[in-house]
């Protein structure tokens, strides 16, 4: 299988200060991407810009609150934007595929392996998949959060060699270089701490939406999955296939982790939790540190309305997450017998395929 590389552009490299396409950005960018090509790597690419692209030719003066007026601008724009992402891909001889997502679409295994053979076929037939969420019909608490998460699922779904998070400042800092000359910039990182994320601000500019924040998260995302993820800047010929190949002005995440499976990825980042199981400390350290099994008896608490084969939120003491995992009771039975030996379990609960509240070929740690 070819090297794979994700592509993640934002806004804010697209766009202008108050909206509308950068056609001479974008060129760049294609001619980036075909330079992947030519060093025979398979880039996928992973695009903002729909809203800040619509707005100004829908007749907004800037950037709209309203989740309506941003859906309407959406519309507008993935039109401009994929036309311009077409026009500039066919001087270098390649056809881009658009492929519009929402968190529902993922939220199914089934529909996550069908999106996946759409994947796969589009890289076999040498053409450039970009993505996008899908703005004008998602809205808030169905979204993805922003793109940087969809490109971190993404890159995990085909097994990335790297992922590249393209935004227009050179990677992370200890404070915001902008406001404080003495910030010191970070060139790698192994494992994203409480620390790294309180360096983390809010959104970097007027026309995008996702700030250093939101990269930390899909870098946590990706790393977890066996992606080493690249945050920085490209601006340069030949700034895109340094970054692929492991250089770049940028900050690099690294990780030791293999690479995690589409139904775990699934269980972990797309499923939609029906209910939370609070447990016990015993119970969370075999689950977090131990690789075991949930028990009923580790359970303290049942909360959300679940069948057996949903996926429920596991929370440590304290509320932490823990982890998520299917399933196997219905919220009545297992609010029932939580705390419960499985002698009683099984004595009380006739016809029970299984005693584990959890099995841990089912559970994928989140802590």
């Amino acid at each position: 299988m070819q090297k794979r590389i994700v592509v993640k552009i934002g806004s804010s490299s697209l766009t202008g200060s108050r909206g509308g396409l950068n056609r001479e950005a974008i060129a760049y960018f294609a001619g980036e991407l075909a330079e992947l090509y030519r060093r025979g790597v398979q880039p996928l690419l992973v695009t903002s810009g729909a809203v800040a692209a619509g707005f100004r030719a829908i007749g907004y003066p800037e950037r709209p609150r309203k989740l309506h007026e941003k859906q309407a601008s959406a519309a507008v724009g993935q039109a401009l934007l994929m036309r311009a992402y077409q026009e500039a891909l066919a001087g270098h001889g390649h056809v881009a595929a658009q492929i519009l997502l929402t968190r529902t679409d993922f939220h199914s295994r089934k529909r996550i392996g069908s999106a996946v053979m759409t994947i796969e076929e589009l890289l076999e037939r040498g053409i450039l998949p970009i993505f996008n969420e899908n703005d004008t019909v998602s809205v808030d608490e169905l979204k993805f959060g922003d793109n940087d998460t969809l490109s971190a699922l993404v890159a995990n779904l085909v097994k990335a060699e790297r992922l590249v998070i393209l935004t227009d400042t050179d990677g992370l800092y200890s404070a915001d270089p902008r406001q404080d000359p003495n910030a010191i910039k970070y060139e790698a990182i192994g494992e994203i701490s409480d620390d790294i994320y309180r360096m983390a601000g809010g959104s970097g500019s007027s026309v995008g939406t996702g700030g250093m924040r939101s990269k930390l998260d899909a870098a946590r995302i990706a790393t977890r999955g066996g992606v080493p993820v690249f945050v920085g800047r490209a601006t340069e010929t030949g700034d895109l296939a340094d970054a692929a190949e492991g250089r770049g002005r940028g900050t690099h995440f690294t990780t030791t982790l293999s690479s995690m499976s589409v139904k775990k990825q699934w269980l972990g980042y797309l499923s939609r939790p029906l209910g939370a199981l609070i447990v016990d400390a015993g119970a969370k350290r075999a689950l977090a540190e131990e690789g075991r099994s949930l028990l009923p008896v580790g359970i303290t608490a049942v909360e959300g309305q679940f069948h057996a084969g949903d996926v429920v939120e596991v929370r440590g003491p304290g509320g932490d997450v823990v982890g998520r995992g299917v399933v196997n009771y219905d919220m009545e039975d297992l609010q029932r017998v939580c705390g419960w030996p499985g002698p009683r379990v099984l004595e009380t609960l006739n016809g029970l395929h299984r005693l584990e509240a959890i099995h841990r070929d089912e559970w994928i740690s989140l802590g």
